[in-house]
């Protein structure tokens, strides 16, 4: 499994440039669905028979986009300026080594020395419209040759795994909800189930509007993973979620709030299962849950996750045992009899 959420982390997958990772992840799961397609938009949708003879929906929703960099222009000089897909906070850019286009090209990212700055500037984070990469390009005509515009990039962040039962890697927001729901097809289920991979989350949910409409199920459980603040400074009320307490199982989040009985219906489940799980304290944040819950007539939903410190950065961090117990909800609750009775 480990290995799998390595592959899913190393593989790009910019918000709105999906194709690589949708191909990955369509070779982990197609031997284990009855069906599988891509919807227009680029979702990536597989479809497992249930073994119930009810007629009863079931969507499981993780987004498979990740933040990244869009080039806007190569400069005459051949530095590209670019600009953020998805949150990115420009504190964590200064310096760091980007993966561009399907070939890889290595970039730095750099701005204006800093003897050259002024003092004002020395006191904070340069915006991200005085960043560039640097490719190493003489000039723009020597750029041109190996980069163009609209290409994406990633961040060159290795998969490590440290400390006690932890892993670092790029893009675990939101590979870690994939992996859940590869490990899930793998198994039985209930419920007619729909396996869906999303894109473009990360800058609007746009792609569960479109794969909420068309499916339209009874429930919709969305998996990602959530910000974690257990370090020091921060005070015990502010620290929504915590390394190595378990899964995350929502009540309200920056786009949803979830329906009390649906919520508790999940805590059983998990109970149950034996898995260990915990509420996120702080109501901030979105997930694809608020583009699905409006879709057509509202669509009941539920939202769980893995906790994640330094989100949409090159160094995510997440438990292995938090994991574990994200990917065991999920296979508990395709196979829980009580989830749409």
């Amino acid at each position: 499994m480990i290995e799998t959420l390595k592959k899913l982390t190393l593989t790009k997958g910019v918000s709105g440039d999906e194709d690589y990772i949708r191909k990955l992840i369509t070779y982990e799961i197609k031997d284990h669905v009855d069906a599988i397609y891509t919807d227009n938009i680029g979702n990536l949708i597989a479809f497992k028979k249930g073994i119930y003879p009810q007629n009863k929906k079931l969507m499981l929703a993780a987004h498979m986009d990740e933040v990244g960099l869009i080039i806007k222009k190569i400069n005459d000089d051949g530095y590209l300026s670019f600009a953020a897909m998805g949150g990115i906070d420009k504190r964590v850019l200064l310096g760091r080594r980007v993966l561009i286009g399907d070939s890889g090209i290595v970039g730095v990212i750099g701005t204006k020395a800093v003897h050259q700055q002024s003092e004002d500037e020395r006191k904070k984070a340069p915006d991200i419209k005085k960043l560039y990469i640097d490719i190493g390009a003489k000039n723009k005509e020597e750029a041109e040759k190996v980069v163009s515009p609209a290409d994406t990039a990633v961040f060159d962040s290795d998969f490590i795994e440290f400390g006690d039962g932890l892993i670092k890697a790029k893009a675990l927001d939101n590979r870690a909800g994939c992996l859940a729901l590869i490990e899930a097809a793998k198994g039985s289920v209930l419920y007619d189930t729909y396996f869906v991979f999303t894109v473009l989350e990360e800058t609007g949910t746009k792609g569960a509007y479109t794969a909420a409409f068309s499916i339209n199920p009874d429930l919709a459980v969305v998996v990602d993973t959530t910000t974690a603040a257990d370090f020091e400074g921060v005070k015990e009320h502010e620290r929504s979620t915590k390394l190595g307490e378990g899964t995350v199982i929502f009540l309200i989040e920056g786009t949803a709030v979830y329906k009390r009985t649906s919520v508790e219906k999940i805590k059983n489940i998990a109970d149950k299962a034996g898995v260990k799980w915990q509420h996120k304290n702080v109501a901030a944040g979105g997930l694809d849950s608020g583009a699905i819950q409006r879709t057509k007539g509202g669509i009941e939903t539920v939202a769980i996750a893995t906790p994640c410190r330094y989100l949409h950065s090159p160094s995510c961090v997440i438990s292995k045992d938090d994991l574990n117990a994200t990917v065991s909800l999920v296979k508990a609750i395709v196979t829980s009899p009580e989830l749409l009775n």
